[in-house]
């Protein structure tokens, strides 16, 4: 049985300024950081990041020419790419479960098309946090703190996720990145 009762009217007086909508501290956090650092460079930069990290792409070709480069380790190299496809696979796998829509606010810009409407976890942060995680073994430098951080913060430059949409992304690709890490390193103390 559906109910039937009259929606809430609220009066303002007359010669009162229309309000603002309510909004979330998170669309309030999104279009401030839009607001601040949403410049020219620093947008055409995170469309850059987007292209790269679209599908996990560029971190799975950097991983093969990790495997190209280094001979002696390229089977690492190569169940560290398919990690990175497999967080990446993950997020995906969530996404579908939470649902969440991306954010759709008049004061967000979004800046940058997306092959889906749904934004929790962000994909990109996701395959990004795994490849830094598993290259920075392969490596031998700590590569999250260069690449983590530009990728969430060009995901809210562009107006597609939610801050938790990012944290959420960032902290699954570390959990499956930190697993192919450990596997890859039992393998060589073997």
């Amino acid at each position: 049985m559906t109910s039937t009762a009259p929606a809430r009217l609220r009066l303002v007086e007359p010669g009162t300024p229309p309000q603002e909508p309510e909004r979330s501290v998170e669309v309030k956090v999104l279009s401030t950081i839009q607001r601040t650092i949403g410049r020219r460079p620093v947008v055409r930069a995170a469309r850059g990041l987007s292209l790269f990290g679209e599908h996990a792409g560029g971190w799975f070709a950097l991983g093969l020419v990790g495997a190209a480069g280094d001979r002696d380790r390229r089977r690492d190299w190569l169940v560290g790419a398919a990690g990175v496809v497999a967080a990446h696979a993950a997020s995906i796998a969530v996404k579908r479960v939470v649902r969440r829509r991306r954010p759709v606010d008049e004061s967000v810009e979004v800046l940058v098309k997306t092959p889906s409407s749904l934004s929790f976890p962000s994909s990109h942060a996701t395959s990004t946090t795994a490849a830094a995680v598993v290259y920075s073994g392969l490596t031998g430098r700590n590569l999250v703190p260069a690449l983590v951080p530009p990728m969430l913060v060009s995901r809210l430059v562009l107006g597609v996720h939610y801050p938790s949409d990012v944290l959420a992304g960032a902290t699954l690709g570390a959990v499956v990145g930190g697993v192919v890490r450990r596997v890859l390193s039992r393998k060589r103390a073997r």
